[in-house]
Order: C-alpha cells, then sequence, then structure tokens
C-alpha cells in the first residue's frame, strides 16, 4: 500500500469515526462544549426521540415544550450537524416563520463545520452562503427557507420546521393559519419522500396551527410529544406525563428556572398565555361551548366584609355553594373545585373560587372555611361522586345544608343544558380587579369538552343547573348595597 493510500484510508477512518461516535444531537453538543451545554431530562428525551428519527423508527415527529428551553438549539442546530456527520449525502431543509430565522440556523451549522474541521465535514467551495449550502464530496447540506418560501427542484431527505408562526397575532388570523396550511400541502410535501422524516417544534398558540391541523387532518401519522412546563396530568384517567413527573412537579429548566420563577412567569404570561406557551394546550378563541365574550362582568365587589371576617351578599335571592370532588386521596389526581354563586332574578353571580389539589382533610377544611367566608350559602351542593358523599358523611353534623347530587346527563349535556344563560348574559363573573383568578375560569370554559380539566366546569354547571334552570321560589329579596357595572 502506497503512502497516499494509507494515509487516505487513514483519513476516511477517522472521518467515519468522528461521525459515529456521538450518541446523540446532545452528546455531540456536549462533547463540542460540555462548559455550556444544560442536559436536562426534557432534552434527554427530545434526544433519544431524535435518535428514533435518525434510525427510522418515527418519520413524522411533533415536540412541544416551553419557550427558552433548549429545543430550538438541540433540533434546529446540533440534530442536523449530527445527521451530516452520519450521512453527509443528507439533503436538510430548515424552515421557520421568516427568512432570517431560519438562515441562521443554516449559519450556525456552517459555523460549526468551519470551527471544528475533527467533526470530518468540510464546506464545498462555493457554496457557503449561510440560508444554502453543501459538502465537499458530495450533495448533501442545509437549505433554510421561510414559511411560504419555494422549495422548488430541492428534494429533502429531512425536514425541520422551527416555529413556523411568529406569535399570537398571526396565529389568531386564520388567513395567517390558511397560509401556513396551504405552504404545507403545496410546498412541503411536493418534497417529501414516501418515509422522509419530519420534525415540527413550534409554540402551541392556537389551537387551530399548523400541528394542530395536522393532527385532525392526518390522525395517528405523527409521534406528538407535549412537555409541559407543569406536569398537569390525570393519573386517575389514566393520563401520564412524558417525563414521569408528579402533577405540580416544574420543569427541570435548561436555564436555571426556580418553582418560583416559574410562578412569575405563569403570572406574566397570563392564564391563556401560560397554557398555549407553557403547558402546549392553546384554548379556543371563542370557546366551543362557553364563549369568551358572552360573560358579563361585574367591577366592584357585591359584598361587603364583616367585622368577623366574614362577607356579607345584599339584594340576591340566595347564595349557595357548589363543588365537584371527583378525586381520590392521592396527589396526583384532579383538582377539587367550590364555587360561591348569587342569583338575583335571571341572573347568576360567581363570587367565589377554590382550586386545588387536595386530600381528603384538606377538602374538608376547605368546605368548612368557605362556609364560614360564606355564611349566606346554606345550600352547599356536592357532586355525590368520589369522595364527595364522604365528605357529606363526614361533616353533616359539622355543616348544614348539603345536597347531594347525582347527575343523570353527561358532562357535556349539563354544559349545553345552561350555556344558553352565558350567551344570554345572564351570568357575571367578578374582573380581574377583584378576582385574578378569573382568567383561568374562562380559559378553562373555553377549552371545554377538548380541554384538560374540567372541574370549574362541573361546579358551574351544576350552580347555574340549580340557580337558573330549576331554581325554587323565594320569598322577598334582600337589599342590596352594591353596584353592577
Amino acid at each position: 500500500m502506497s503512502v497516499a493510500t494509507f494515509v487516505s484510508s487513514l483519513d476516511e477512518w477517522i472521518d467515519n469515526h468522528t461521525r459515529r461516535s456521538y450518541a446523540s444531537p446532545g452528546a455531540l453538543a456536549s462533547g463540542l462544549y460540555p462548559r455550556l451545554t444544560r442536559q436536562t431530562p426534557a432534552l434527554e428525551l427530545l434526544d433519544a426521540e431524535l435518535v428514533d428519527v435518525a434510525d427510522g423508527r418515527n418519520d413524522r415527529l411533533m415536540w412541544f415544550m416551553p419557550p427558552q428551553e433548549g429545543k430550538s438549539q438541540r433540533v434546529s442546530r446540533w440534530f442536523p450537524l449530527w445527521m451530516l456527520m452520519r450521512d453527509p449525502s443528507l439533503r436538510i431543509v430548515i424552515a421557520s416563520y421568516e427568512f432570517n430565522t431560519a438562515r441562521r440556523w443554516g449559519r450556525a451549522i456552517r459555523n460549526e463545520i468551519k470551527t471544528h474541521p475533527e467533526l470530518g465535514l468540510r464546506i464545498k467551495a462555493g457554496t457557503g452562503a449561510a440560508n444554502e449550502w453543501e459538502l465537499e464530496g458530495s450533495d448533501g447540506g442545509i437549505y433554510t427557507v421561510g414559511v411560504g418560501g419555494a422549495l422548488t427542484g430541492r428534494p429533502a431527505d429531512l425536514v425541520i420546521i422551527d416555529d413556523p408562526v411568529k406569535g399570537r397575532k398571526e396565529a389568531d388570523s386564520e388567513t395567517a393559519r390558511a397560509d401556513c396550511k396551504e405552504w404545507w400541502q403545496e410546498t412541503v410535501n411536493a418534497r417529501l419522500g414516501d418515509h422522509t422524516p419530519v420534525v415540527l417544534i413550534m409554540t402551541r398558540w392556537h389551537e387551530d396551527d399548523l400541528a394542530g391541523w395536522l393532527q385532525t387532518e392526518h390522525p395517528g401519522e405523527w409521534r406528538v410529544i407535549n412537555v409541559p412546563a407543569l406536569a398537569d396530568h390525570d393519573p386517575a384517567k389514566g393520563e401520564t406525563d412524558p417525563l414521569g413527573r408528579d402533577p405540580g412537579e416544574w420543569l427541570t429548566s435548561a436555564r436555571g428556572r426556580t418553582p418560583a420563577s416559574w410562578e412569575r412567569r405563569r403570572t406574566n404570561f397570563g392564564a391563556r398565555g401560560f397554557q398555549a406557551l407553557c403547558q402546549g394546550q392553546p384554548s379556543p378563541d371563542e370557546g366551543n361551548v362557553f364563549k369568551r365574550g358572552a360573560w358579563r362582568y361585574y367591577a366592584t365587589p357585591m359584598w361587603s366584609d364583616q367585622p368577623d371576617g366574614s362577607k356579607l351578599v345584599l339584594d340576591v335571592e340566595q347564595v349557595i355553594q357548589s363543588w365537584d370532588m371527583t378525586f381520590k386521596d392521592t396527589k396526583g389526581t384532579d383538582y377539587v373545585v367550590g364555587t360561591v354563586w348569587a342569583q338575583r332574578g335571571a341572573e347568576a353571580f360567581l363570587l367565589d373560587r377554590v382550586k386545588a389539589r387536595l386530600n381528603f382533610p384538606a377538602t374538608c377544611e376547605a368546605l368548612r372555611l368557605l362556609t364560614k367566608l360564606w355564611p349566606q350559602a346554606t345550600t352547599k351542593l356536592v357532586e355525590d361522586k368520589a369522595n364527595g358523599s364522604a365528605v357529606m358523611a363526614q361533616l353533616r353534623t359539622q355543616v348544614g345544608g348539603m345536597i347531594a347530587v347525582n347527575p343523570r346527563d353527561s358532562k357535556l349535556e349539563r354544559a349545553n343544558a345552561v350555556s344558553p344563560f352565558v350567551e344570554a348574559g345572564n351570568v357575571w363573573l367578578p374582573g380581574k380587579t377583584i378576582a385574578l383568578w378569573v382568567e383561568d375560569f374562562v380559559d378553562e370554559m373555553a377549552a371545554f369538552p377538548n380541554g384538560t380539566h374540567d372541574d370549574q366546569v362541573d361546579s358551574t354547571t351544576q350552580a347555574l343547573d340549580r340557580l337558573l334552570l330549576r331554581r325554587p321560589s323565594r320569598g322577598s329579596a334582600m337589599t342590596f348595597a352594591g353596584r353592577v357595572a
């Protein structure tokens, strides 16, 4: 063997050995930048899913995760580079909501290749533009495009779509969503082979975004993994967390966020924003059964604070509590929800709400405290399921007025029965200046029947059924000193 042949063979062996020495995109990032790369449980799982894509076990992956937790770096930077190390002939397309964003990923990957010749890859001369380049000795390389951009004559061996929607404004635009879907159908699909892998990562601003639409149009074709910031699953319903967390456990953050900083983000984003951005659970714009814009709001409290700490409501016919206690005595189940409502004529007013994951003793205590706070709420409706009956048995000699409710209709039928009162403007909620939790309440109602939780829905429909559908005749109304805005 000549020296030249030996050197060539040695170079080829080194190149191949280097390309195969990293087990995952995250391992590549950690190998090159060990002090800068943070590997969290979520990113470990993402690595495993990307390896499955690379090995042909899955060719359609959707991945949702809170913003700024490393998903774009892992998927749009390290994954393409890792794939090219495995197979330099791959033609990879990276798309984002605008061309310049996609081009930044092409530039970042190109710069890594130039900075690290030990990776065994070289940029072909004359093809080094940030948005489009090829590898030396191969047709493989990177092509970047904005959503809506052309891919004519660009066959793809791997397509990565990273945030096809810029933000809330575009997501809420029916025209923008239609344009994105059309781009997928007429541009991306035309470049795909039978098993060309596609990885889609995005912020879920809207339920009918590209991800939601694809799941509806092609059910079962995509592997969909949503990693919420806050584990919010219900084991009692057979639900699991992709990371194996307990309900109420925050995501281990690549940015070092603490539970307190996650809570601040939840407050800053607002209930609807947090559910979409951090939980991957966008709620409908208008709502399905309960329309967002149909609720009415009162601007000043309808109650006065009494010297003993209780609250007094005047000029109403009745005040009631309504409880949904469909839980088991474990941490990982639905919420316990108690609501307080007042009725005046054909109108119902939400006054207060308790929502928490509570065990049996804590639920009993919550009912006692709400009774002490609102002594006028002599009627206490308790859905007679799970621990509801046990709570009533435990407190019957301590708390009066508990009435077992045994609904015969389905949740959806009960909601449909009372939703006309909401649509007609007969149901009032406290404004945000009075109750910070009201946005969360409206979001859950709007998401029904497709939302993750429906405990507030159950409590509300139970109350409105009593107050507005089957309201018993009452005596004279009490005097009301407040004012509704």
